[in-house]
């Protein structure tokens, strides 16, 4: 059915007339840059638009990056703390370090003389008896060990080997009640015996006479009698002297001066060469050994 009135041109009109509008525009803008202007200004109209759209997105990648799970943050407080606990472990480990340190140099300069031979030990075990002051080292017959060799810190006199093994030895510490050491005073020479009291801190003097020139704060040190201890060496420090004209000797008390209830390394002594540097004495081109056989 025709329509009674024409309304326009045709659809297929229009269509010729917006291509040729099209190609026009196209050409003029490719080769005259005419519509710059106009690009620009439809840029910028049209920019409000693109943030609008891109706002989801950049959302949801905010959202991502920045919230997480409660349970993410009980993982990474887990992962925190362990940290610490670990790095509290690795600082208390260079402090034990550093405090061994701090020993073994005390005892390399203990006085030791220059002929008498010096070789470290450790202990490996405490005797559990409170009545017993003995340890057990780690030195032995194979290192040259022997009973009776005299054993110190980097403050002064210990005690002296009791038993020996082939790997291991006992150590009868100058506190035990059985043990007895020859000594003197630094001040006047005065010659006493210092005997163990079972308790840690202290060492009793017998037999003294109430006219004996013994004050607090003398220094004691071996006498060198008995042959057992090189003299010389700090043995204890009076601390107590009491004059009772009721008794008849003197009450004199003496404290270590070793650190007996903290000892960790000591140094055994001996005038004879420990098979460690006998080795190493035969090993030398130079040696006296050597040249005993030559001759």
């Amino acid at each position: 059915m025709n329509p009674i009135f024409n309304q326009g041109t045709s659809p297929a009109h229009r269509l010729i007339l917006v291509l040729c509008c099209s190609a026009a525009l196209i050409f003029f803008d490719h080769k005259m840059a005419s519509f710059e202007t106009v690009r620009g200004y439809l840029q910028s109209l049209v920019s409000p638009l693109q943030y609008m759209a891109n706002a989801p997105k950049q959302m949801m990648n905010w959202a991502v990056e920045n919230i997480v799970t409660r349970q993410q943050l009980i993982n990474k407080n887990k992962t925190f703390r362990e940290n610490e606990l670990f790095y509290h472990e690795q600082a208390m480990q260079l402090s034990m370090v550093r405090q061994e340190n701090e020993r073994l140099r005390s005892l390399l300069s203990s006085p030791v003389r220059g002929e008498i031979n010096k070789m470290f030990a450790e202990i490996i075990s405490v005797d559990s008896d409170p009545y017993s002051h003995q340890v057990v080292i780690n030195r032995g017959t194979n290192d040259g060990v022997y009973e009776g060799q005299p054993v110190l810190d980097e403050k002064g006199i210990v005690g002296q080997i009791l038993h020996v093994g082939a790997s291991s030895s006992r150590v009868i510490l100058i506190t035990d009640i059985s043990h007895a050491i020859p000594v003197r005073i630094q001040r006047n020479g005065l010659r006493l015996i210092a005997s163990g009291s079972g308790q840690i801190d202290r060492l009793i003097h017998n037999f003294v006479p109430h006219s004996a020139d013994v004050k607090v704060g003398d220094l004691l040190v071996t006498s060198g009698l008995g042959g057992k201890y090189p003299e010389g060496y700090p043995v204890a420090r009076v601390v107590l002297v009491r004059a009772d004209e009721s008794r008849e000797f003197a009450t004199i008390y003496s404290k270590p001066v070793a650190q007996i209830d903290r000892l960790r390394y000591m140094l055994l002594l001996s005038k004879e060469p420990s098979k460690e540097q006998a080795v190493k004495g035969a090993n030398l081109p130079n040696s006296k050994q050597t040249i005993a056989g030559k001759s």
